[in-house]
């Protein structure tokens, strides 16, 4: 029997899965890609961390750098955690094998990314999240982790409030499978490949372990707030690291005229590029002035990207960069240690809203969040498992009707094709919910999801095979998109202000009425929302 499913196999689940490990617990990973795939793969700039090497930073400046990004809507408590644990939570990589960068005293190095107060990213060239995670997966082969790839979450198997496992497809052989367990953290990633084609994520952070629980009756929290990043490649939307302005980058227009503070927080620059780019202006990232030495040293990988998508040298060009959808702040909402309100159902990461972001993230957090929590919730989870009661040996119902919306997929007839209707889900995004939003542009959005809704059943797949059908796993994760496509805009739309990463063009101000965190629950087929 499973003690410890962990949904995800990116940093956040592995971490978990090591925890849990160190704990004696039977652990089981199961991942709809391979680990090394995940998104943290991308994660370049750095992770923060006070390390105290004499550089007049401190934990309080740290705390007091992601309150001020937070916008008042963080959770002071999970907030300080982070920080005042950033330290040992380098240490521990440090000691695990993470080739961090290192300056010329041998300690680790440390560079400024926006919104901080002080140089105190870590970094392993600009591949720190890749690092991170190749390591992380290599610790969990050594101990002995076991993992389910290529198999998606379905459902959440809840009775009486209390979770028993999970239904999910085996992609390989489009099976439906019940796995049971006693505990369950979703570590499933964000749902940023909404924005489709303007966004800088792997295309499988569809939100499935959000959407599915939706479903399952959890409450979901802040789903409204959206980081888009600067400095996206124009064309293919491809991620130029925070590193590239940390290490002394300047945003130009076409005649090489700066614009904004590069180093401000990434919803200022965001706003401050987009709106040169409506204007019918061009905005350049310009690292000419650093030298082939120094990119070459601090951004190799971002070097081999401008060349490989552009055909540029970042040495000789300037690179045309726009905003895309990055990172989401909301999702399922959690205690700081990462209970949801479904009994021995935790959730951490990306997919989790515990408070620790608030309205808009810092740079350099995201990687020291997934791992000090993924630590810190496993641990959680862990301390309940010895009193919770083995699942009991039948086929749930959720199974059963999973297995049975399977097959009706294959039988169904594809009337309209639901690649076209996610590709104008992408540009109505980018359009109406991106970095700037009104009334208006939201109520036509979200009559446009209705519609989208309304013809869903109308959507099938194309390619019948039962072997690798990718067809049929894209057409899941549409849907879980579209499921959360409402939340967001109805959140968005009971946001009457400004506040971090959400800008309300007709409620332009940050409004101390609305000093809150959103809510919004799934009751029947009905969305409830409120403000707390």
């Amino acid at each position: 029997m499973i003690d410890l499913l962990v949904v995800g196999s990116g940093g956040t689940g592995l971490t978990a899965a090591l925890e849990a490990k160190k704990n004696g617990k039977n652990v089981t990973v199961l991942s709809k890609t391979h680990p090394t795939s995940s998104q943290t793969s991308q994660a370049q700039g750095g992770i923060n961390a006070v390390l105290g090497n004499d550089k007049g930073d401190s934990v309080e400046n740290h705390i007091n750098d992601t309150l001020r990004s937070a916008h008042k809507i963080g959770n002071k408590e999970t907030i300080r955690y982070l920080c005042e644990n950033g330290a040992e939570t380098i240490k521990w990589l440090d000691n695990i094998g993470v080739p961090f960068s290192r300056d010329k005293n041998n300690n680790i190095a440390q560079r400024a990314l926006g919104g901080a107060s002080n140089p105190r990213a870590c970094y392993s060239s600009d591949y720190t999240g890749l690092k991170i995670l190749h390591t992380l997966y290599d610790n969990c082969l050594k101990e002995g982790v076991r993992f389910i790839n290529e198999h998606m979450l379905l459902n959440l198997i809840v009775e009486e409030n209390s979770v028993k496992g999970i239904t999910a497809l085996d992609i390989e052989t489009v099976q439906v499978k019940q796995i049971k367990a006693k505990s369950v953290i979703i570590a499933s990633g964000g749902y940023g490949a909404l924005y489709n084609n303007y966004n800088t994520n792997s295309t499988a952070t569809t939100g499935d372990g959000v959407a599915a629980a939706l479903r399952a009756g959890c409450k979901l929290s802040n789903m409204e707030y959206i980081q888009f990043h600067p400095t996206a490649m124009k064309g293919s939307c491809v991620l130029l690291s925070e590193s590239a302005r940390g290490e002394g980058g300047y945003l130009v227009t076409k005649n090489g005229d700066r614009f904004t503070d590069e180093l401000a927080p990434r919803d200022i620059v965001a706003r401050a590029i987009y709106e040169k780019i409506e204007k019918g202006e061009e905005v350049y990232l310009d690292l000419r002035h650093l030298g082939l030495e120094k990119i070459k040293e601090a951004m190799p990988q971002e070097y081999d990207l401008a060349l490989q998508f552009a055909g540029l040298k970042l040495d000789e060009d300037i690179i045309p960069v726009m905003p895309a959808a990055h990172y989401t702040m909301g999702g399922i909402k959690t205690d700081i240690n990462g209970r949801t309100n479904i009994k021995n159902l935790y959730a951490a990461g990306e997919c989790s809203s515990n408070g620790v972001h608030g309205a808009n993230r810092l740079g350099g957090n995201s990687l020291l969040e997934i791992v000090t929590f993924g630590k810190k919730v496993a641990k959680s989870a862990c301390e309940t498992i010895d009193n919770i009661e083995t699942p009991e040996e039948k086929e749930y119902d959720i199974f059963k009707e999973d297995k049975k919306y399977i097959e009706n997929i294959f039988t169904k007839n594809n009337e309209i094709n639901f690649y076209e209707i996610k590709k104008q889900m992408g540009e109505s995004f980018y359009k109406n919910v991106g970095l700037f939003r009104s009334r208006s542009g939201l109520d036509d959005t979200l009559e446009q999801i209705k519609k989208w809704q309304e013809l869903s059943c109308k959507m099938g797949i194309e390619d019948k095979s039962r072997i690798y059908n990718t067809n049929l796993k894209e057409l899941i994760e549409f849907d879980n998109m579209l499921q959360l496509c409402e939340t967001i805009v109805l959140s968005a739309l009971d946001r009457k202000e400004s506040r971090g990463a959400h800008y309300r063009s007709d409620y332009a101000k940050e409004d101390p009425l609305f000093e809150k965190e959103s809510i919004i629950l799934k009751k029947g087929n009905e969305l409830k929302r409120e403000l707390i």
